[in-house]
C-alpha cells in the first residue's frame, strides 16, 4: 500500500509540472490538431482539440504544416499564422549576386512569391558558409565561402517577411567521398562509380555516412532557416552500381527512410521544419524506381514532401499524356494525386518543384506565363502548401505570377531570448 501510494503522489507531481496548451489557427480561432509541438528536444503532437500536455522546457516550439513556426516560454493558448510558401530557387551564387538577389526580392515585393530556396550544401559538395565542423574543414568543402555572415543573412531577410529554407545536396558529395573513398558508390568491378557529371555519391546505406550530411544540415537550422531540404536524397539512377548492403529495393528504402528519421530527431530541438524532394516518376510507381524512394516510405519523416514535377522531365509523359509540356496542368495534378494516394495524409504535406526553365526534351518552349501559371494551378487545386519554382541560372521574371503590392512584414517568429 505504502509503495502505491509513493508511485500515486510520483505520478500526481509529474503531471502536475507538466506544461499545457491549446494550439489556434489565429484567423478563424479554431483548434489545429496534430501540430507539432517541441520540448525537452522531443516531439509532440496536439491532440483533435488542439491541445498537449508536455514535459516543461524553457522554449516551446510549435508548428504545423500550413503553418508558421513560433516559439513560446509558457504554455496557455498558442496561435500560429497560416503560412504557404511560393518560392523562388536560388543558388548560392545567385543568392549572393547583388543582381540575382536584387531580383528575386523585387519578385517578392510586387508578386505572390514569398520564400526563397537557396543553397546550402551545393551540388559538388561544397559548403556556402563557414561551419566549425571538423570534417568539412579536413575534406576542402569550405574552399568557397560565399555568405560570410549566414545568421545575419537570413535576419535580413526575414525582416523583409521572407520565409527561407536551405537545400542540403546529400548523397551527392565528391569531396566527401574522395576524402573517405570507403563511403563510395562502387561499380561493380569495385572501382568508385562516377556520375555523367564526374561526381562521386555517398553510399546512402553506410549509416555511419550520415551523421556528416546531418550535422551540415543542423547549422543550417541554427543559423535561423525555417526550413530544412535534403535533396539528392537517394541512390544514383544507373545500373552495374553496388552498395555496403545488397542492392534490393528494401535496403535502398531502409537507407534513405532511416537518414530522414536521423535527420528529422538531430533537428527536432530547432523547430524547422523539414522537407525532402523526390524524384516525379515516384508518385507513379508503387516501387522505388531503383533509388531508394517510395512516397510512403519517406512521408512519415517529413513535413513536406517536393516531388520534382517538370514536364520536361516526365520522357515518357503521363497516362493519357504522351507530351507532357503539352499538359502542363495535367502532369503536375495528376502526379500530386497519385502521390496523395500512397502517402494517405493532407495535401498540404506536398509542395511541388514546378518548371521555370525552358524545355529541352520535347519542342523547345519557352516557358512563361501561361505554362507557368498552368502548373501553379494544378498544385492550388490539388490543394499543397505551395510550390517553388526552378531555373538552373536563377534566371526569373514575373511570368505567371500574379502581382501585388506587398508592404515588408515579420512572418516567422524568431526565438524568445
Amino acid at each position: 500500500m505504502k509503495a502505491l501510494a509513493i508511485l500515486a503522489l510520483t505520478l500526481s507531481l509529474s503531471w502536475g509540472a507538466m506544461t499545457t496548451g491549446t494550439v489556434y489557427d489565429k484567423a478563424t480561432s479554431k483548434p489545429i490538431q496534430d501540430a507539432i509541438i517541441i520540448s525537452g528536444n522531443k516531439e509532440y503532437r496536439t491532440d483533435s482539440n488542439g491541445s498537449f500536455s508536455v514535459p516543461p522546457a524553457s522554449l516551446i516550439g510549435v508548428r504545423a504544416v500550413g503553418y508558421e513556426r513560433k516559439f513560446y516560454t509558457s504554455g496557455g493558448k498558442m496561435y500560429l499564422n497560416r503560412f504557404i510558401p511560393k518560392a523562388l530557387y536560388l543558388s548560392s551564387f545567385g543568392a549572393t549576386s547583388g543582381k540575382i538577389m536584387g531580383n528575386a526580392k523585387n519578385l517578392i515585393r510586387s508578386t505572390e512569391i514569398n520564400a526563397l530556396v537557396i543553397d546550402v550544401k551545393m551540388d559538388r559538395g561544397q559548403i556556402a558558409f563557414k561551419t566549425a565542423n571538423p570534417i568539412a574543414n579536413k575534406i576542402g568543402a569550405q574552399q568557397i565561402i560565399l555568405f560570410k555572415d549566414m545568421k545575419s543573412f537570413i535576419a535580413d531577410l526575414h525582416k523583409e517577411g521572407i520565409y527561407v529554407i536551405a537545400r542540403i545536396v546529400s548523397f551527392k558529395d565528391t569531396p566527401f567521398v574522395t576524402a573517405y573513398p570507403q563511403y563510395g558508390v562502387k561499380k561493380d568491378d569495385g572501382t568508385l562509380f562516377k556520375d555523367k557529371e564526374g561526381l562521386y555519391w555517398i553510399d546512402a546505406s553506410r549509416t555511419d555516412a550520415h551523421k556528416y550530411i546531418i550535422d551540415i544540415a543542423a547549422d543550417a537550422a541554427t543559423a535561423g532557416f525555417d526550413e530544412v531540404q535534403f535533396d539528392y536524397v537517394r541512390f544514383p539512377d544507373r545500373k552495374g552500381i553496388k552498395f555496403s548492403v545488397e542492392n534490393t529495393q528494401a535496403n535502398r528504402v531502409k537507407a534513405i527512410a532511416g537518414f530522414l528519421e536521423a535527420a528529422r530527431t538531430r533537428l527536432t530541438p530547432y523547430n524547422v521544419f523539414v522537407s525532402a524532394d523526390i524524384f516525379g516518376y515516384v508518385s507513379w510507381h508503387d516501387a522505388d524506381i531503383d533509388i531508394g524512394q517510395r512516397v510512403d516510405a519517406l512521408a512519415p519523416f517529413v513535413d513536406y514532401l517536393s516531388p520534382m514535377l517538370y514536364p520536361s522531365g516526365f520522357n515518357a509523359g503521363i497516362p493519357g499524356y504522351p507530351n507532357p509540356v503539352k499538359a502542363n496542368y495535367e502532369i503536375v495534378k495528376n502526379s500530386l494525386d497519385k502521390a496523395l494516394t500512397k502517402s494517405a495524409n493532407s495535401p498540404l504535406c506536398y509542395r511541388p518543384w514546378l518548371q521555370a526553365f525552358k524545355d529541352y526534351a520535347f519542342d523547345r518552349r519557352i516557358y512563361g506565363d501561361k505554362e507557368i501559371r498552368d502548373q501553379i494551378r494544378a498544385s492550388e487545386d490539388f490543394g499543397s502548401c505551395g510550390w517553388i519554382l526552378w531555373n538552373p541560372r536563377n534566371v526569373y521574371t514575373g511570368a505567371g505570377l500574379i502581382k501585388l503590392q506587398r508592404t515588408a512584414e515579420k512572418i516567422i517568429e524568431k526565438p524568445a531570448s
